[in-house]
């Protein structure tokens, strides 16, 4: 028992970089978070908890990843705006994966008046060939849920069919995989799910970390960078920086 605690203690242990919390005047402040497909809300918890320690009031969208439609999982996130969401200052969003696309659709659709800022983790803004190779497999497609085979590459699959963003959003990106299938299938550094290049989204700011698609959300590192993003609307600068941003 005390050993999962201390492992769970020393996940936590380091909260974002030390900087002032949102003006408490200006309080409350929301980051709305949606978890990937195949995921629950408690994928987000590490990331929540650290977004709290910076200051923020967390919601996190529990939706049938693999079950639903995206259109359903607007719905999902829109309920959970109306209902946590509406006195609040200014309202952001963090979405892992299909998540991010969840968080696109629903801004393309009924972005809040209240809209902030927008980070996304790990998304097929492009499409993902992972998906788009596995929806071709009879028993992989239905695996994949509906949600799951409009996630391709192709002109008619979701992703490019969403509008460029209105509004100030920024990329968070993995290039280590934990899916060596994954890797052969995918073209170019990859994270196991989502090549580096198919996350990328005209002049949307992005940053590549050494993760995996799967533990992303999970990395100290990332948290700074949201965090950072969300209160100035900028990554910013941190350790080995190159064209993609942080290496570190």
């Amino acid at each position: 028992m005390f050993p999962r605690w201390s492992l769970i203690c020393a996940a936590l242990a380091c909260s974002p970089e030390a900087a002032p919390p949102p003006d408490a005047q200006e309080a409350p402040e929301f980051v709305v978070l949606v978890h990937g497909l195949g995921r629950t809300e408690h994928s987000m918890a590490v990331l929540g908890q650290r977004l709290r320690w910076a200051g923020y009031e967390v919601a996190v969208v529990g939706y049938e990843s693999l079950s639903a439609s995206v259109s359903e999982h607007v719905a999902d996130v829109r309920a959970e705006v109306d209902s946590c969401c509406s006195a609040s200052r200014r309202v952001h969003f963090v979405g892992h994966s299909l998540g991010g696309i969840v968080v696109r659709s629903y801004l393309a659709a009924s972005p809040p008046d209240s809209l902030g800022r927008v980070v996304l983790l790990s998304p097929p803004n492009q499409g993902s060939e992972l998906a788009e190779r596995l929806r071709e497999i009879p028993i992989a497609s239905d695996a994949l849920g509906p949600s799951g085979r409009v996630l391709g590459t192709g002109l008619e699959d979701l992703p490019a069919k969403l509008p460029l963003p209105a509004y100030e959003m920024g990329v968070i990106m993995g290039n280590r995989s934990l899916n060596p299938v994954g890797s052969v299938v995918i073209e170019g550094p990859d994270d196991g799910i989502v090549a580096v290049e198919r996350a990328r989204l005209a002049d949307v700011p992005m940053i590549v970390l050494p993760r995996s698609h799967t533990f992303i959300m999970n990395s100290r590192h990332a948290a700074d960078a949201v965090v950072r993003f969300l209160r100035t609307g900028s990554f910013g600068h941190s350790g080995g920086a190159g064209k993609d941003g942080w290496r570190n």
